[in-house]
């Protein structure tokens, strides 16, 4: 057993088992997986090699691997309404490295994303990032109300003509309209990516519009609000083969052997659990019960001066700008969690602060829903969310780089030791004693 033949090991993950239970986790990419697909996850399965697609191994011995990537497969294209789903991707990044590189040739097509600093993804286009350095990137914004402007979008697009547009965000608190997208993409010639990894399990819920009917691929990771194991998958649609007959193909080729060599079988068999769970009708009641959840603490946050961009909430997330509050999102962050709420700090739309140090915070409702906790809880929350805020809105965060370590040190110190502070912890730990992970 890991407590005897590795006890250090074994150790920090009973801590960390700890901090999950008696914290309330907040970042919305993050959600406690069921234990069956943790069960999945610990299998024998860990130990195959199955190079290749079901039925076209480079490896002996993989019926049964076989048998359990069609359920996966299966299970998705039921689960979505697509034709096509491979469910080999490792995470969300290579999945969206595969589009590319099935679609794109480098350093002439050009990708078309939402900006990072409003809420896109390093993969949409950053410059920091594979897709920005080995493609040309058109980054598109939001308006001034924190919204996506369509018609900006769009003669942007018309401008430009990107290979390929992507719409599906990771700090977009506000509802796509897949639609408006697809007829952009349609006038431009463009491929149309959506990346739902956020809100996969919205979608699944029916607590979101689903972007099948209008785009050509569909890119998701299989956690955050999906519930399963880290993974991704690409699925392309009626509307994506109509365009490209080859496009399953071109994606299959792409994933392997472009990008990775085996699947994580034990993964596979987990998504294959997520996806079985996430058909059943108990679903459909808890992604609802997330977007309640998000609307109902955004009203709450409100009625304490929060500055929510966009004004809202219409999915699993908020974005908060902590400017009026005279407080960064790093020293807000960090204040959180010494109160037992687990945030990320995160930039803002037209954000002055450097990314370290961001103006904002990110916060989201999947693994509190998870727990079972509702509207009344998010009241609490929003108390203890506007007084932790309130214990440090006095920090400043010295304009000197060289005077930031030793302001970190003494903030740190301070913090840690806040009787507020811990106060808040202590009644959060009474609170997730009544909703244990499920």
């Amino acid at each position: 057993m890991l407590k005897t033949k590795d006890p250090a090991v074994y150790k920090l993950i009973k801590e960390e088992e700890k901090r999950q239970e008696e914290v309330l986790e907040m970042i919305p990419s993050e959600n406690y997986a069921s234990k069956e697909v943790m069960e999945a996850l610990g299998t024998m399965l860990t130990n195959k090699y199955s190079e290749g697609y079901p039925k076209k191994r480079y490896y002996q011995g993989n019926k049964i691997v076989d048998e359990i990537e069609i359920i996966a497969e299966e299970r998705a294209q039921k689960l979505f309404g697509v034709p096509y789903a491979n469910i080999q991707p490792y995470s969300g990044s290579p999945a969206n490295s595969a589009v590319f590189l099935a679609l794109l040739e480098p350093l002439k097509d050009k990708i078309m994303g939402l900006s990072l600093a409003f809420g896109g993804h390093l993969t949409h286009g950053s410059p920091v990032s594979f897709s920005g350095k080995y493609f040309k990137t058109v980054p598109y914004t939001l308006g001034k109300d924190g919204m996506l402007d369509y018609g900006q979008i769009e003669k942007l697009a018309l401008k430009e003509k990107p290979k390929i547009i992507i719409c599906g965000f990771t700090a977009y608190p506000r509802v796509i309209d897949f639609k408006k997208f697809g007829e952009i993409a349609d006038k431009v010639g463009s491929y149309l990516l959506a990346d739902i990894s956020h809100i996969t399990g919205l979608v699944v819920a029916g607590a979101h519009p689903s972007p099948v009917p209008y785009v050509h691929i569909v890119m998701t990771t299989t956690h955050k609000t999906l519930r399963g194991p880290r993974g991704a998958m690409l699925m392309v649609t009626e509307k994506g083969i109509k365009k490209d007959p080859d496009l399953p193909s071109k994606i299959d080729k792409a994933v392997f052997p472009g990008l990775q060599g085996g699947p994580h079988d034990n993964q596979t068999a987990a998504i294959a659990v997520a996806l079985g769970e996430a058909a059943k009708p108990s679903f459909k009641a808890y992604g609802n019960q997330i977007v309640k959840n998000s609307r109902k603490l955004a009203e709450e946050l409100l009625k304490y001066d929060f500055n929510l961009v966009s004004g809202g909430s219409d999915n699993h997330l908020l974005l908060i700008d902590l400017s009026n509050k005279q407080v960064n999102g790093a020293i807000a962050a960090f204040a959180l969690e010494v109160a037992g709420i687990v945030v990320n700090k995160n930039a803002v739309p037209e954000d002055p602060m450097p990314p370290f140090y961001p103006s904002g915070i990110r916060l989201g409702t999947p693994a509190i829903t998870t727990r079972g906790m509702k509207e009344k809880e998010m009241v609490k929350i929003a108390k203890w969310f506007n007084e932790a805020i309130s214990e440090v809105k006095n920090y400043r965060l010295p304009q000197a780089k060289e005077e930031r370590a030793e302001f970190w040190k003494k903030f740190k110190k301070e913090t840690a030791k806040n009787k507020k502070l811990l106060l808040i912890a202590k009644e959060v730990k009474a609170l997730t004693k009544k909703f244990p992970i499920k």
